[in-house]
């Protein structure tokens, strides 16, 4: 709990921390010395004296302990090292992960963190664990993605086993949205009391609430998937078993294909019906937008009207204070989702008349899932509440097995 309060203030001192966790001040002087004699906590100068002696600072050292972050995504691997400040130390990505089989896919991730921690001169020893973030359902308790996507093999197959296998490192399963949604919380980018959410778009979409640092997770974590809720009760039938879903209305790929149907535009952009990766193809989409081509800014604010009508359903459902748009997707053209989304929630919330909902852009931008994941590591080993939460038998057995290989968690 010490730890988290030096966290979240960057720079505290022994009284405030008192008076902040309501324990003695015998108790934190007790707690701050365990602290900086594990590494963790360092002295950092003094702050503005109240009339007596300026008091002693602390602040977390950011090199005691790292973390890593994966996000295997439909045409793209992002990996990335955050040190215990959740600050971004390294960063790889690849592609073809996801066009293969689990069992040559994951070896192949594991290699690429094996290197990146090499690279990057990592103490092995430090590294407390590696999230693997995804999108689709997911139980996370078994380390097992629910999908088919990208081919029937992934479905049901033990990706955070075999992932901790590989590395001899820790490994818990996670959310996209989710990931990136806690770990605006990690970077300070929120009041740490808030309820916020994120609306994370990659090649689909997803959500993400976080009430006071915590994720808020549902029976099963598979909770705030706004890209499946249905916004045309009589639209085509979804994968997921809905109909009428906002990812396929709103998505980076329901654009490239809207794009595709106009006639003219694929030329006028460049656009290739034969390229597979969406992303790419709706980066030009969001260019074009942002330059004025009429069409391209039409399509860019309808998918922005519609991501803006599940904002306002996630608002009205957790009565939330900020909005954060994450996610790749958002690079090119996020000024426009900005504004016409924050238009959208001024004009529909329910509670618009009691408080203000701001909507803003992730401070980790395209990243934003992959450095989630490993921020989750993080909260999952360094703060309250963590060994007693249930979420907790995510992490698979052979991940609990690889303990030994990372820092014990303090």
């Amino acid at each position: 709990m010490v730890l988290d309060h030096i966290r979240a203030a960057r720079a505290i001192s022994r009284v405030e921390l008192a008076a902040a966790t309501g324990l003695t001040a015998p108790t934190i002087s007790e707690v701050v010395r365990e602290l900086i004699a594990d590494g963790l906590v360092v002295e950092a100068g003094r702050g503005v004296s109240t009339g007596g002696k300026p008091p002693v600072l602390v602040q977390l050292n950011p090199h005691a302990r790292y973390s890593v972050g994966v996000q295997l995504e439909r045409n793209m691997c992002v990996i990335v090292i955050v040190d215990l400040a959740g600050r971004q130390v390294a960063r790889t990505s690849f592609r073809g992960a996801a066009s293969m089989p689990p069992d040559r896919a994951l070896p192949l991730v594991a290699a690429q963190v094996d290197a990146l921690l090499a690279t990057a001169g990592v103490d092995r020893d430090k590294v407390l664990g590696v999230g693997l973030v995804g999108y689709g359902p997911q139980d996370r308790r078994a380390g097992t993605l629910l999908t088919p996507q990208p081919t029937q093999e992934w479905f049901g197959y033990p990706v955070a086993r075999r992932l901790a296998e590989s590395l001899g490192l820790p490994v818990l399963l996670d959310n996209d949205a989710a990931a990136a949604a806690i770990g605006e919380y990690w970077m300070g980018a929120v009041d740490p009391r808030s309820t916020y959410g994120c609306i994370y778009m990659a090649t689909g979409i997803g959500g993400g609430v976080v009430v006071a640092g915590e994720v808020y997770r549902g029976s099963s974590s598979n909770s705030v998937e706004i890209g499946h809720i249905s916004i045309d009760v009589n639209g085509d039938d979804c994968p997921c078993g809905n109909r009428g879903c906002l990812e396929n209305y709103a998505g980076p790929s329901a654009v490239v294909r809207q794009a595709l149907a106009e006639p003219g535009l694929a030329q006028r952009l460049g656009l290739d019906p034969a390229e597979g990766d969406f992303l790419a193809e709706f980066a030009r989409i969001g260019a074009a937008a942002n330059a004025g081509e009429p069409s391209a800014r039409a399509l860019i604010e309808r998918s922005a009207r519609y991501l803006g009508c599940a904002a306002v359903t996630m608002a009205c459902l957790f009565d939330l204070d900020v909005i954060v748009l994450a996610g790749p997707s958002f690079a090119v053209a996020g000024a426009i989702y900005q504004s016409l989304v924050q238009q959208e929630v001024d004009r529909r919330t329910f509670a618009r008349r009691a408080h203000p909902v701001r909507v803003v852009p992730s401070v980790s931008g395209s990243d934003a899932a992959a450095i989630g994941g490993a921020v989750l590591v993080l909260q999952s080993e360094l703060t309250l509440g963590a060994h007693a939460r249930p979420e907790d038998g995510a992490r698979s057995d052979a991940a609990t097995a690889s303990q030994a290989a990372a820092q014990p968690a303090e």
